[in-house]
Order: C-alpha cells, then structure tokens, then sequence
C-alpha cells in the first residue's frame, strides 16, 4: 500500500508542476491576479468532482461539512492563495523555496510531536538532501519582487497552511472517497476567497477569452481535481513528512516544462539541484517500501 501512496502524490506533484506553466500564461494574458486565478480554479475543480461523483454515484454529494474538512477548506484557501501572493512580492525562485523548502520542515516536526511519526536517520537525510536540493534548482536568482520581506513572510504563510492540510488529512484520515474530501474542501476554500476574489476582479479580460478559458479549465481539472484527489488518497498510505517530501517533485515537473515550451535553460546548478531532489525521492521511496 505504501508504494501506491507514493505513487498517488508523485502524480499529484507532477500535475501541480504543470499548474505553474498554465497559470504563467494566465498571468500574461488574462490579466487575472492570483486570487482570482486560485478562485476560478476551485470553482472549476468543484464542478468537475461533482459532476464526475454524481455519474458514479447517482447523487450529488456523499458527505457532509464538518470542522475538519472546514479547516482543510481554510487551509487549501490560505496556502494556494498566500503562495501565488508570494511569488508575485518576492519572486518565483525564492518564493518557491520558502514555501516548498519550510513545508518538509513544518511538516516533519508536526507529524513527530503531534502524530508519533518517527522518520529514523535515512528519513531525515533525505528530508535534509531534498531541501538542498530545492535551494540548488530555484537559487541563484535572488529575490525579483517588489516587496521581499512581504513576500517571504506569505510564503511562510502558505508552507504553514500546507502543513496544517497535510497534518490534518493524515492525523483523521480519510474515509470513503478521498474526492469527497476534495469537494468539500474546495467548495468551503472557495468561499474564503470569493470576497477577496471580488475585490482584485474576477472577470478576465476579453482580448485572447478563449485561451483563458482553456487554461483555467485545465487548472481546476488537472491540478486540482484530479491532483488533490490523488494527493488525500496518497496521504492515508504514506506517512506526512513522506507525502511533503515527494510533492518537492513539483518544482521539478515545472523547471522541466519551463524548459521544453518555454525555451528557459537550466543553470547547473538547478540540474544538479534536480538530481538531488529526484535522488531524495528515490530514498524516500525505498525507505516507505521496507
């Protein structure tokens, strides 16, 4: 069952990664913020997981609200909104390796004090290596936003909101449909950031409509619907600090389609801070399977 889980978030990892290219281009052409962005892509997500549970099912919800599934409602809100924030104050590299590089950390010590997880000597090496390596891929650029200190103390936000989910999903389980999780968890995030979303504007603009709508589409199927999905699924089978680790193979997924659509180079630096990264996985994975 371990090899399973970590299978579900390795896919789920990689979907995010491929959200950062679509939402790149959202932000050139749609001129959506990232509010709004993070808005349409629950909005989308709910309506996919409905639609795809009710012809399963015959019905249209399988659950119902309750604290925990509103508190992994605020937290997707706060950690998906408080990240694209960050990037747009700080910039992508280092906003990228405050969230992603303090989630593990967050998340290992959660999991030890809070959940009896005990990592063991391999565990924390490869918690260590998959940080370092995160730093080598994203480093080098420096903070590009117009506001650091705002934008790193976001990212801080944004890697506790993740901790707080992953902690959460893993200390109650998820029993049933880990979609239905997803649901819920996206309709009640969503109504955190409609009146945040109204405020920076929720309508794209009209010039290149289509594509926006394309992409946006995609954004609440893959990335969200089907990731997230896959992620709470994966997160009944493996332990947290695992799960967060193996989601580091999102800025991976994303450097590699930065690479093959939009022409980028890799420094190298990030190629051997890809190595690590995959090469911290790979321990992980082997670690779970024993």
């Amino acid at each position: 069952m371990p090899a399973r889980g970590f299978l579900f978030i390795s896919i789920a990892a990689t979907a995010w990664g491929s959200g950062a290219g679509a939402a790149t281009l959202l932000y050139r052409t749609s001129g959506l913020g990232p509010i709004a962005v993070s808005w349409w892509r629950f909005v989308i997500g709910v309506t996919i997981l409905a639609a795809v549970l009710a012809v399963r099912r015959r019905r249209r919800f399988a659950v119902r609200p309750n604290l925990t599934l509103i508190a992994t409602g605020v937290g997707l809100a706060v950690y998906q909104c408080a990240f694209y924030a960050a990037i747009a104050y700080v910039g992508l590299a280092v906003g990228t390796v405050v969230t992603l590089g303090a989630g593990p950390v967050l998340i290992a010590f959660g999991a030890r004090f809070v959940l009896g997880e005990r990592l063991g000597r391999a565990g924390t090496t490869a918690v260590g290596l998959a940080i370092a390596g995160l730093v080598l891929l994203t480093g080098g650029s420096g903070a590009a936003g117009p506001r650091p200190a705002l934008g790193i103390g976001l990212a801080l936000l944004s890697a506790a909101g993740y901790a707080a989910v992953t902690l959460l999903t893993r200390a109650t389980g998820t029993s049933g449909d880990p979609y239905d999780t997803a649901l819920v968890g996206f309709v009640i995030g969503g109504m955190c950031l409609l009146p945040l979303a109204l405020v920076e504007g929720l309508m794209p603009a009209g010039q290149g409509l289509a594509g926006t709508v394309g992409w946006l589409l995609y954004l609440g199927a893959v990335p969200t619907a089907l990731a997230y999905g896959l992620f709470f699924a994966g997160l009944g089978l493996v332990r947290a600090t695992t799960a967060s680790v193996v989601a580091l193979l999102e800025p991976v997924a994303a450097t590699a389609i930065a690479v093959g659509l939009f022409g980028e180079r890799l420094s190298t630096a990030a190629l051997v801070g890809t190595l690590v990264l995959l090469g911290a996985v790979a321990a992980l994975a082997t670690t779970e399977h024993r």
